[in-house]
């Protein structure tokens, strides 16, 4: 096998244990959040930020948007996210994108998805997502929030930057 080849895999897998590890962390964080004594709660950064469990059953920054309605269509994105990005995947000589716009155009949704998997989980299995980050002056959100917030923004501007 010639380097080039051992150093993409090497790549795939590390961007693929860094994704693991962010899932893996907020359902963590998660479960310790949902364990906490009612009222309890840990000062990460004095009282700028809180580790504190919050139940929020809406949407991202609590809009008021909740119900069976919106789950299904939830896991409706995920699944054509995850059809896009198989797409991506297997016709990556036959899209506009080059080579490397296209590997960050998958890992950023690869991104979008496990943060959606992860806040999904938690609406079906309580009916409400487990916030847990406290921000003075602004939200109580989670790592999944921040992975889908964080690939989508990224997305978009990569996306108005590209050179066409």
């Amino acid at each position: 096998m010639n380097k080039t080849i051992i150093k993409i895999r090497l790549q795939n897998i590390a961007i693929t244990f860094g994704v693991a590890i962010f899932f893996m962390a907020d359902r963590y964080l998660k479960i310790l959040a949902h364990n906490l004594n009612p009222g309890a709660y840990f000062r990460l950064l004095g009282d700028w930020l809180v580790f504190r469990f919050t139940g929020n059953p809406y949407i991202s920054f609590s809009l008021p948007v909740s119900g069976v309605l919106l789950n299904i269509t939830i896991i409706l994105i995920i699944i054509g996210l995850i059809y896009y990005i198989f797409y991506l995947i297997l016709n990556k000589n036959k899209q506009n994108l080059g080579l490397h716009e296209q590997k960050i155009a998958i890992l950023l949704l690869t991104i979008i998805v496990f943060g959606a998997i992860s806040n999904i989980q938690d609406r079906l299995a309580y009916g409400y997502v487990i916030d847990y980050l406290e921000l003075k002056h602004f939200t109580v959100f989670n790592i999944a929030d921040i992975m889908i917030s964080a690939g989508t923004i990224i997305l978009i501007i990569k996306t108005l930057t590209a050179k066409k």
